[in-house]
């Protein structure tokens, strides 16, 4: 479990991170993840790693995994990770074949759940093959990386059809949001964040005009929707009496921490296009700003960490309640800490220090990445113990889907990687 390392020191911060990355999160994934005979991952673990649940492959977690090994096996090849760069891009393949040979829809969209060979299978009694427009995102955004890395067939195509039937989908209200359904007469942050993360992938891979649209458009409405000053919604209301609801004022601060670094990278992508992109949200101060924002609002104070979610005034989530059983969820888990905000929240905060030169970000990021590293990894050779309660004990929790999650921790600590190589010689030591 490696030392929490002050990004003030960028070198041994890069050496522990890639560390970790390789001896610990990795190492666990590769002894116990891959499905070296169909292709894929597994990803249905107990909380703790030590159980096998199912054999069952979600979509979701499969095109992820696509992401991570494409982009491992470019780090691997430019040596900044020891890793074999041809195994993983080997996996990446058999895994994006496994996608596009059974998930792939006749309608453009993907299913939800394979089994171990392949072949799509309701994820509940009576139920479609697809529920969730997220699948389809996180299928494309595997095509793309495998596209950039390889150079073979047409991942990219794929990539880009599939990103663009889902935006067609959520522009037109259709698209379907499992595990999580936004109710009715509300609008859902996640959406257009995923389609700027998910477009500027394609749009990196590709070079497409319509992946550089859709991510436009997608920052317009989290501007005009979900922006108000540094303040980023979860959800926003068509009603303004609707404004009151605790779906209006709970806050997702680990969701608007990842976005941040989305959009900054959105705003590169299609700057090196020449494609204008004059939005607040591309720029590192305002990113800056908002990043501090949740940081500070999710921020346990008794405990440390970060909450799940927190209300737009601070604290547990209140308002009026409308039946809707998200609302339970967010009442019932609001103060556990999860893998997934911590990651992304170390790599977003450094990115904009680096960026920006703000030594509040730096704060930030010190202060919790000792917490981070103190709480979540499993020891040596083990990944994170990935759910947690407020006081930091694990939890035999389901978050979203009920696997162990190999995507946020490694990307995170694998784009740290990146950043941190690409420092102008005199700033990396």
């Amino acid at each position: 479990m490696p030392d929490a390392v002050s990004i003030a020191d960028p070198a041994a911060l890069r050496r522990a991170t890639a560390q970790h990355l390789v001896d610990d999160v990795l190492a666990w994934w590769l002894a116990n993840g891959p499905d070296d005979r169909h292709g894929g991952v597994f990803t249905c673990w107990s909380n703790d790693g030590g159980r096998m649940l199912s054999r069952d492959k979600y979509t979701w977690s499969q095109g992820r995994w696509v992401w991570l090994m494409a982009r491992l096996a470019r780090a691997g090849r430019l040596g900044l990770v020891d890793i074999d760069p041809a195994a993983c891009l080997d996996r990446a393949r058999r895994c994006a074949i496994l996608l596009r040979d059974h998930a792939l829809l006749p309608d453009g969209s993907t299913a939800y759940l394979l089994a171990q060979d392949g072949p799509p299978k309701p994820p509940a009694p009576g139920s479609d093959l697809h529920t969730s427009v997220f699948a389809d995102l996180f299928t494309a955004l595997g095509f793309a990386a495998l596209a950039a890395e390889s150079g073979e067939g047409d991942w990219g195509g794929l990539a880009e059809r599939l990103l663009a039937n889902a935006s067609g989908r959520i522009a037109a209200g259709t698209a379907r949001t499992e595990p999580y359904p936004i109710r009715a007469g509300f609008r859902g942050f996640s959406l257009p964040m995923i389609l700027v993360g998910v477009g500027a992938e394609v749009l990196d891979a590709t070079g497409s005009a319509a992946a550089a649209d859709t991510v436009l458009r997608a920052v317009r409405e989290i501007e005009t929707v979900f922006l108000a000053g540094d303040d980023i919604a979860e959800m926003a209301p068509a009603a303004a009496g609707d404004a009151d609801t605790l779906l209006a004022r709970h806050r997702t601060p680990g969701h608007v921490l990842e976005a941040c670094w989305f959009l900054l990278q959105a705003g590169q992508s299609l700057r090196r296009r020449g494609i204008a992109a004059d939005f607040r949200l591309f720029d590192a101060d305002t990113l800056a700003d908002i990043a501090v924002r949740a940081a500070a609002l999710g921020w346990d104070e008794d405990q440390g960490g970060l909450f799940r979610y927190a209300d737009r005034d601070g604290g547990a989530p209140r308002g009026r309640r409308t039946g809707d059983r998200y609302e339970d969820l967010v009442v019932d888990t609001w103060d556990t800490k999860l893998w997934w905000p911590h990651a992304e929240a170390l790599y977003t905060l450094a990115l904009l220090h680096l960026e920006t030169g703000r030594q509040d970000l730096a704060a930030w990021h010190d202060r919790l990445a000792a917490y981070t590293y103190r709480v979540f990894p499993a020891g040596p050779g083990g990944e994170w113990v990935q759910i947690r309660d407020r006081a930091g004990a694990p939890l035999d929790k389901t978050v979203a889907l009920p696997v162990k999650d190999p995507f946020h921790i490694a990307r995170a600590l694998l784009l740290m990687i990146e950043r941190l190589s690409a420092l102008p010689p005199g700033q990396r030591s």
